[in-house]
């Protein structure tokens, strides 16, 4: 059984993994694809050797079929097509209010633990969703950060007929785009990357380029002088963090995606107070927005096979993860970890 390996800074190697027999409430897959998450990178980069145990398996936007099963699963079978939603709850605590997904033990598997850049993987079954029998198993590593798209559309409340912007044009801002989209809404995305404008443009959104326009002058004409509903800050960056009071209405959401680590960035808080706008957090997703997203990618709204930057195998991930870093504007590279 063939596994990669995280094993320092910039370093992953493919060897002998351990393929593990399903106990009580667990099944084993046969990985078929899993997309490099940004989280992966950062992993790759050494930023997270405080969660990763190397050398160790990660990866987590993973689609598979079902090849084992162990006592008392019966929510899938052999031969199952699925997509993982890779997190381990642990013990409910008072503080989660039931909201296990975002709860002080939640394990992310992955990243906490064992993942799925791995031929054979083990995982709770309660972890797995099925697929649709006429969407390809490619198509299905795209579930997992599409179900975070849903979520976030969810905690932003969009309406149909609302201007929303996406700050930040990236893999998971892209998918906020679609989904909107898919929800009725005027989806306006920033974005300074022209590569990703370019693709952006093809796939027929409505792109600014703050390095090249002003922002605000631009969503006041394109919205008749409303601004913006909800704005999705998806970049992580400085600017971004700036652009989002800046462009939202009276009682306007703001959407918080991107993780924003490290130094802390200026926030005009006389803005929330001045127009009574929302701060909204988004992380992960929950069982819901799983259900979402595959009616989403099954609908065939979405146009994946052009959201594909490469797709190559689970020997040259060393390769990708290098070209990842050298070519920062591609959108979604897949790892095939299995011939299915």
């Amino acid at each position: 059984m063939k596994a990669a390996f995280y094993e320092s800074k910039g370093k992953i190697s493919v060897g002998e993994g351990k393929s593990i027999a399903p106990g009580k409430g667990e099944v084993r897959l046969d990985v078929a694809y899993c997309g490099v998450c940004g989280t992966d990178v950062h992993i790759f980069h050494g930023v997270m050797d405080q969660r990763v145990s190397p050398p160790q398996t990660v990866g987590h936007e993973a689609s598979a079929v079902v090849a084992e099963v162990g006592e008392g699963v019966t929510n899938v079978k052999v031969g199952d097509k699925v997509a993982v939603r890779p997190l381990h709850f642990g013990d409910e605590h008072p503080f989660d209010k039931g909201f296990k997904h975002v709860g002080k033990n939640l394990k992310f598997i992955g990243i906490d633990s064992s993942g799925a850049f791995q031929n054979s993987w083990t995982v709770p079954s309660y972890t797995l969703h099925k697929l649709p029998e006429q969407l390809s198993l490619m198509h299905g590593a795209f579930i997992e950060p599409l179900a975070v798209a849903c979520h976030d559309v969810k905690i932003g409340r969009v309406q149909k007929g609302e201007n929303c912007l996406v700050i930040g044009g990236g893999p998971i801002g892209t998918l906020i785009g679609y989904v909107l989209k898919e929800k009725g809404a005027n989806v306006f995305i920033s974005e300074v990357n022209e590569t990703r404008l370019k693709m952006l443009n093809e796939l027929g959104f409505t792109t600014i380029n703050p390095a090249k326009e002003k922002l605000n002058d631009r969503i006041s004409e394109l919205t008749n002088e409303k601004m913006i509903d909800c704005a999705f800050e998806v970049s992580g960056s400085a600017p971004g963090v700036q652009t989002m009071t800046e462009v939202v209405n009276v009682r306007g959401r703001i959407v918080m995606v991107a993780i924003h680590g490290g130094e802390q960035k200026k926030v005009d808080l006389f803005k929330f107070f001045w127009s009574e706008i929302e701060l909204l957090g988004a992380r992960l997703y929950e069982e819901g927005d799983y259900d979402e997203a595959i009616r989403i990618a099954d609908s065939g709204f979405i146009p994946f096979e052009q959201l594909i930057t490469k797709v190559d195998d689970l020997d040259n991930i060393q390769n990708v993860f290098d070209e990842i870093d050298k070519n920062p504007e591609g959108m979604k590279y897949l790892i095939k970890c299995n011939d299915n």
